[in-house]
C-alpha cells in the first residue's frame, strides 16, 4: 500500500506509543520486519520544542525507510507550526493524534478529546494539511472509535478528515473511556474502511499472526498496526510476515539470537539516552523480554536494582546464557495457535 506517493514495503506496522516506539524501538521492528513506525507523540507547544525529550522524540538519526513523526495539540495554528517543525528535521509523513486516551492528555482536550469536538478536529487537520502540502507531505490521522460508547463518530470523522486531505487513517477499535480495557471491536472499523477512499489501517488486540490474517479478512483494512504485541517481541513481524506469505508458523527466536537482539538494543537504548536515563529507561523493555520466561520475574527485580549500564548488560548477557542452558528457542507465545505446525526450517 502507498502512504501519498509511498510506497510501503507491506503492511504490518509499528504502532506510536510514547515511551516506547522512540528511535533504538522503530529500528529494531523494521529490521525484524515492520513495514512503517511512527514516532512517539511529539508536543506541538513551541515552548517544548528544545528540551531533551522532545529533542530524543524527534530523533530519526540513521533510522531506515520512511520517516514518520506524530504531533499532538489543540491548536490549529501551533499543529500546522509543529508539522513545518518536523518536517524541516527529517519527517516524510506527518500523523496526528487523535487517539491517545491518557488523562494527562485528554485533560488537555488533545488526544482522544478531540473526537467530542469535530469542529476543532476538522480546523486541525486542515491547518495541517495545508502546512503539509507545499512540500509533498502526506498527513495521516490516528484515532479511536470516539469518545464514549454512546459518541462513536470515527466514521462520521474519518469521512470528514478524508475530504480535508488525509491520505491514511488508523482506527483504534476502542473509545476512549474504554482505555486499553476490554475487547477491541473491529465493526467501527470495518464500517470507516467502507465510507472512505483511502488506506485505512486497524489496531488494537492484534496480538497473533492468525489475529492479523483475522482483523484482514473482517475489516477489509488495507494494514493493520500492533503496538503492546511488539513489547518484548519486536520478531513479531517477521512472524506475521511469514504467516501471511506461507500460512505456516515460524519457529520462536533462538535464545542466542534474543540475546544479541537485546544486548544490541540496550546499546543502542543508552546512546540515544545517556547512561543514567539509559538504564533506567531500559528496564521496562528488557522486563518485556522475559516477562514470560522462565525466571523472569525474579531476574526482572534484580535488574530494577541495577543503576549502571554495564551491569545491566552483563545481567542480561548471563540470564540468557543461563537461559539457553535449559532450551534453544523461546516458548510459543500464548496469543499465537500453537495447533499450526512449526516450521523450523524457515527461521532466519
Amino acid at each position: 500500500m502507498n502512504i501519498g506517493p509511498y510506497l510501503l514495503p507491506n503492511a504490518y506496522f509499528v504502532a506510536p506509543m510514547a515511551g516506547v516506539t522512540d528511535r533504538p524501538f522503530r529500528q529494531l521492528c523494521k529490521r525484524l520486519g515492520a513495514g512503517y513506525a511512527v514516532s512517539e507523540m511529539v508536543t506541538s507547544r513551541p515552548d517544548l520544542q528544545d528540551t531533551p525529550k522532545t529533542l530524543r522524540r524527534a530523533n530519526h538519526a540513521g533510522e531506515p525507510g520512511l520517516i514518520a513523526v506524530q504531533i499532538a495539540g489543540t491548536e490549529p495554528q501551533m499543529m500546522a507550526d509543529a508539522a513545518r517543525f518536523n518536517i524541516d528535521r527529517g519527517a516524510q509523513v506527518i500523523d496526528i493524534n487523535m487517539g491517545c486516551p491518557a488523562k494527562k492528555v485528554c485533560n488537555k482536550w488533545a488526544g482522544s478529546a478531540l473526537m467530542q469536538d469535530e469542529r476543532l478536529a476538522l480546523d486541525i487537520v486542515g491547518a495541517v494539511v495545508q502546512a503539509c502540502a507545499p512540500q509533498g507531505v502526506p498527513v495521516t490521522l490516528k484515532m479511536r472509535t470516539g469518545w464514549c460508547q454512546a459518541h462513536k463518530n470515527a466514521v462520521q470523522l474519518a469521512r470528514l478528515a478524508q475530504d480535508a486531505g488525509v491520505q491514511m487513517i488508523t482506527v483504534h477499535g476502542r473509545t476512549r473511556e474504554q482505555g486499553y480495557k476490554g475487547q477491541a471491536e473491529y465493526d467501527t472499523v470495518a464500517a470507516v474502511k467502507a465510507a472512505v477512499r483511502v488506506p485505512v489501517v486497524a489496531n488494537g488486540d492484534i496480538t497473533s499472526p492468525h489475529k492479523v490474517r483475522d482483523v484482514l479478512a473482517a475489516t477489509g483494512a488495507d494494514a493493520v498496526m500492533i503496538g503492546r504485541a511488539a513489547q518484548g517481541s519486536p520478531w513479531i513481524f517477521r512472524d506475521i510476515a511469514h504467516f501471511m506469505a506461507t500460512g505456516s508458523l515460524l519457529a520462536p527466536p533462538l535464545v542466542a539470537e534474543v540475546k544479541q537482539l537485546l544486548l544490541e538494543h540496550l546499546e543502542d537504548h543508552y546512546a540515544l539516552y545517556g547512561d543514567f536515563a539509559g538504564v533506567r529507561t531500559a528496564r521496562k523493555h528488557i522486563g518485556w523480554y522475559v516477562k514470560s520466561l522462565p525466571g523472569g520475574e525474579a531476574f526482572r527485580q534484580h535488574m530494577n536494582t541495577l543503576e549502571d549500564c554495564q551491569p545491566q548488560l552483563a545481567a542480561v548477557a548471563d540470564f540468557f546464557d543461563e537461559l539457553h542452558q535449559r532450551m534453544d528457542r523461546l516458548p510459543v507465545p500464548k496469543t499465537y495457535n500453537d495447533n499450526h505446525l512449526l516450521d523450523l526450517e524457515t527461521t532466519p
